[in-house]
């Protein structure tokens, strides 16, 4: 049975941002919100389900002051919160499936609010910074609209078999994670697994890279294809980075073939223009309130802000180097201005350099503290990087290419499986062309257990604060497959066997098995 009958878009779901410290006076109301999706309801509607959220925040703190809401179960609807910031609450609010099982998991919908925020802050820094800078409000909203409405926009195909992808929006519908997604893990890092000899050479290359910008303290990321080959950034920032590498920069993200950024799955390109056209009428009260809407790159003409996400902005320069006008251009616009980002560990804001040979892509951030002239100082970073290391470049790109075994490289016959080590924000699933052929049954499954998990290591995490669980959970599901989940020292292995057999004991067997060989034996009973 096909994924095609899955489906998980849904009208009736709201997204919203606001500040509890603001609009508590009466006729202020409206300044509390920040953004709000669908833009086009009715401010009273929007107020409403905003005042809804505050006092459900507001009563689950008098039971637990010190653990923030994360999710109320109502009749028709789920409520998911997250605490971006202190007073700043991200609500998502879901219309429940009619069907008897849910269609999606809770935790995997509140990651997709910690990852808007992440990414907004590696861009803009946080919200509370910039309602700081402008009080009123409209330069928070007029970053946040136009930045939230490309990440849902944004599609990641990792083959033209991929029909596991970021497909939030369609139309004025959201496409929910669901269960197609279950065995994938947001905010996590897919690495490349590499021989010793190519281990050397990468460390090489590292050196290199960051002896560039002389004895400025920088930083690289290295990726080969879409996965992770080194990082020298704090695991938080490796995950941002390495999120929109994979979105905007790495060789498939570029191509127009092999990675569709299309808004619908199905469609043709009337229908995509009509999913950016319908968002709210034009010039309508809301649009005078969240800002623009346009999409051209400058977006809300009162204020500059830029939108990273934007769709087709990269592109690769004759020198190897990526380039992009999201940032702007110089006085003659003949030079991009280079792009910049925030860095949550150090604070520090650096600027962002990519270059790409063939399926290997560097980034290096330098301080802009260390550059005091600008972007001739970065020209002179990136001429640098080109005289070190360009050999070495060349080399370990063939070295990893010649070990390379393909988008199914980490495909297991028999098993579909996802192991997340939570200590390193590192994920490894089967191949999402593999992951298609699972039932719905076995999916639902998957689903149902790890809501369990999910459950469960979150009582754990306020029971025994600091302490990783060990748990073991298994599910038979209708079509008689067996969903597994093991945790243990914070790492985490779900799996689906649909040919195990009748008997538990058969299929704990042959979780062992994929143990003892792939994972060095972190999930084994013995």
């Amino acid at each position: 049975m096909g994924l095609s009958s899955i489906g998980t878009a849904t009208e009736g779901m709201q997204l919203c941002i606001f500040d509890l410290r603001r609009g508590q006076h009466e006729g202020q109301e409206l300044d509390k919100i920040l953004y709000f999706f669908p833009p086009d309801l009715p401010f009273s509607t929007q107020l409403s389900v905003i005042g809804l959220s505050e006092g459900l925040i507001t009563f689950t703190r008098i039971f637990s002051p010190e653990a923030a809401c994360e999710v109320i179960e109502a009749e028709r609807h789920s409520h998911v919160f997250y605490e971006a910031e202190p007073d700043i609450w991200m609500v998502m609010i879901v219309e429940k499936s009619k069907e008897p099982e849910a269609i999606w998991r809770i935790d995997a919908l509140r990651e997709v609010l910690k990852e808007i925020h992440s990414l907004f802050m590696m861009f803009h820094g946080s919200i509370r910074a910039l309602l700081d800078k402008e009080p009123g409000g409209g330069l928070t909203r007029a970053h946040l609209y136009p930045f939230i409405m490309d990440y849902l926009r944004a599609c990641q195909k990792l083959s033209p078999l991929d029909e596991c992808c970021w497909d939030f929006l369609v139309g004025k519908k959201l496409l929910l994670p669901s269960l197609r997604d279950c065995l994938k893990e947001r905010r996590t890092v897919q690495m490349l697994t590499v021989g010793r000899e190519a281990a050397i050479e990468v460390q090489t290359l590292v050196r290199l890279l960051e002896s560039s910008a002389g004895n400025a303290p920088c930083s690289s990321l290295i990726l080969f294809q879409d996965l992770l080959v080194s990082t020298t950034l704090s695991p938080e920032d490796t995950v941002n980075l390495f999120t929109y590498a994979v979105l905007r920069l790495t060789p498939l993200a570029l191509s127009s073939g092999a990675r569709s950024w299309s808004y619908l799955r199905k469609g043709n390109t009337s229908s995509h223009v009509t999913a950016g056209s319908t968002l709210a009428p034009s010039g309508s009260v809301s649009e005078q309130f969240y800002g623009s809407q346009d999409t051209s790159p400058a977006g809300d003409n009162r204020y500059r802000v830029i939108r990273p996400l934007q769709h087709d902005k990269w592109s690769k320069g004759k020198d190897g180097f990526l380039i992009t006008d999201i940032w702007g251009v110089d006085v003659g616009g003949s030079d991009v201005t280079t792009p910049i980002v925030w860095l949550q560990h150090t604070e520090e804001r650096m600027y962002l350099c990519a270059y790409q040979y063939k399926s290997l892509t560097l980034i290096l951030l330098i301080p802009l503290s260390s550059i005091l002239n600008g972007e001739q100082g970065v020209s002179a970073v990136k001429q640098q990087l080109l005289e070190n290391a360009s050999l070495k470049i060349l080399k370990v790109e063939e070295k990893l290419s010649k070990g390379w075994g393909g988008e199914n490289a980490y495909h297991v016959s028999g098993y579909r499986y996802l192991i997340v080590d939570g200590n390193r924000d590192i994920s490894r699933a089967s191949p999402p062309a593999k992951v298609t052929t699972l039932t719905k049954e076995s999916l639902l499954a998957l689903n149902r257990l790890r809501e369990e998990v999910d459950a469960e290591k979150s009582r754990s995490k306020w029971d025994n604060p600091g302490r990783d669980k060990d748990l073991e959970v298994s599910i038979r599901a209708k079509n008689n497959a067996w969903a597994i989940a093991r945790i243990t020292g914070g790492k985490e292995l779900y799996m689906v066997l649909e040919k195990a057999n009748e008997t538990l004991l058969y299929a704990s067997d042959a979780v062992e098995k994929f143990s003892n060989r792939y994972c060095s034996g972190a999930f084994s009973l013995d």
